[in-house]
């Protein structure tokens, strides 16, 4: 479906089923487009990480802050390898309790990934959602996307296409309408740089939860 504003075609929608949906976000993608999807939390806003053009789109369409940073969402745990210098040691503990999952962790990021990801910082966040359609997504671009959450910078998160669609119309090349977000709560952000970690934001995963894993996890700021 092509839905309109002020007459001009501005942004397509496929629903889950629909055989064209994966190719054509691939396509928009791949064009340094932007594609909003369904995750295991809220619908996310994706580009492709390596192209600094779709990464300046990504923050216009959204009214992002330049110094807010954007997550990457990886298919496999081995993809945080693409942009990852070093894994902390307890990395591997928290992925296999908490992955695929509504965790986000900050890890050291590699050189290669774009300055404007990260705004020039050391770090990046990477998650692994649990939704079908989100990872075959991301694995259709190598096992990696850059994704936030996909409605406007201080608005609350779409839980529906219908929601995207009303903030983000004419700034989102695709729409993959998967229907409602089963979590409707966004990730949980773990720093695993910090040591002790540090909890950054409390999301869908509790702070006793994540204890169970990282015994020594600590509150950040403002939490």
């Amino acid at each position: 479906m092509v839905h309109n504003r002020g007459g001009e075609a501005c942004t397509r929608t496929f629903a889950l089923g629909d055989s064209r949906a994966l190719p054509e976000a691939w396509s928009a993608l791949r064009a340094g487009q932007l594609v909003a999807f369904p995750t295991d939390t809220v619908y996310g806003l994706g580009c492709d990480l390596w192209q600094p053009e779709a990464i300046v789109r990504l923050y216009r369409a959204k009214d992002r802050p330049r110094n807010l940073a954007i997550p990457v969402l990886v298919s496999a745990p081995k993809h945080v390898y693409q942009v990852a210098a070093r894994l902390p040691p307890l990395f591997e503990e928290a992925i296999r309790r908490y992955w695929p999952g509504a965790l986000t962790l900050i890890v050291p990021r590699r050189p290669a990934v774009p300055d404007m990801l990260c705004d020039g910082g050391p770090t990046v966040a990477v998650r692994m959602p649990d939704h079908s359609l989100a990872l075959e997504l991301i694995e259709g671009m190598g096992g990696t996307l850059a994704a936030t959450s996909a409605n406007l910078s201080g608005h609350l998160p779409a839980i529906t296409a219908q929601r995207v669609l009303a903030e983000l119309c004419g700034r989102v090349a695709v729409v993959l309408d998967g229907g409602k977000c089963s979590g409707g709560v966004a990730s949980t952000i773990v720093d695993l740089v910090r040591d002790p970690p540090v909890l950054l934001r409390q999301g869908h995963l509790s702070l006793e939860a994540l204890r169970e894993a990282l015994p020594a996890l600590v509150l950040g700021a403002g939490q």
